[in-house]
């Protein structure tokens, strides 16, 4: 099947400079969404629109959506991707760290969702899908309880989006990746002897998904939470 309902329109991808949120960028341009991708210093991706984007910013959120808009018109697909990740105990989390993360992890994607809601709203359609992960889940395979509790949270803010806008056209839905081979998981990747498929995944695991879930066949999915993880959490 050929994924349909991605010619004609615009979509906004945070912390998509490397990793999972450029492969993300890069497959929905293949598929014909003309494509903004923003991180914290402007990206590279080669036929999109490459904007500074700091999620934490207030100000920087609304100039980059309006600039956006501008250059590629009013957006139908946000990808919520920006974050960062601690491995450390919550003994040893100290309040920076926490607050850093759950500001980039959880704050940041409330900030750029309530910026493009509106938009979508008014041309009843859209389709949001936030990047969460299987610790937001569980807690953590290892010590990480702000990121575990950040991507508790993402993923508790989509249903919440799900349930709010599915009156305009809008679907809400996350994904909970886990063990995906990109710089952030570096540390952990002794783990992947438990991944009954026998990998890590690769980002265009990720990507692919996140297309399905973008695309005009997937109407009649919102608020729902996807593993992404090889098996890696079977129960």
């Amino acid at each position: 099947m050929e994924l349909e309902g991605f010619e004609g329109r615009s979509a906004i991808i945070t912390g998509g400079a490397r990793g999972i949120g450029r492969q993300i960028a890069e497959t929905l341009r293949d598929l014909g969404a003309t494509v903004t991708v923003g991180d914290l210093t402007v990206p590279d991706v080669p036929g999109c629109v490459n904007l500074q984007l700091d999620v934490t910013s207030e100000e920087s959120v609304k100039s980059a959506v309006a600039q956006s808009v501008a250059e590629a018109g009013t957006p139908s697909i946000l990808v919520l991707n920006a974050g960062v990740f601690h491995v450390e105990t919550l003994e040893k989390t100290s309040l920076a760290m926490w607050n850093q993360t759950l500001a980039v992890n959880l704050t940041g994607a409330f900030l750029v969702a309530r910026e493009v809601l509106p938009l979508m709203r008014e041309q009843g359609y859209g389709r949001v899908l936030s990047i969460g992960s299987s610790a937001g889940i569980t807690g953590g395979a290892k010590a990480m309880a702000a990121y575990g509790a950040s991507k508790g949270g993402i993923m508790t803010l989509a249903k919440s989006i799900a349930s709010e806008y599915a009156p305009f056209g809008i679907t809400s839905n996350s994904l909970a990746p886990s063990l995906i081979a990109t710089d952030m998981v570096a540390n952990i990747a002794d783990l992947k002897d438990r991944i009954p498929v026998g990998r890590l995944g690769q980002p265009a695991d990720v990507a692919d998904v996140v297309a399905f879930l973008c695309s005009a066949h997937a109407g009649f999915i919102t608020g729902a939470v996807l593993d992404i993880n090889g098996g890696f959490l079977i129960r």
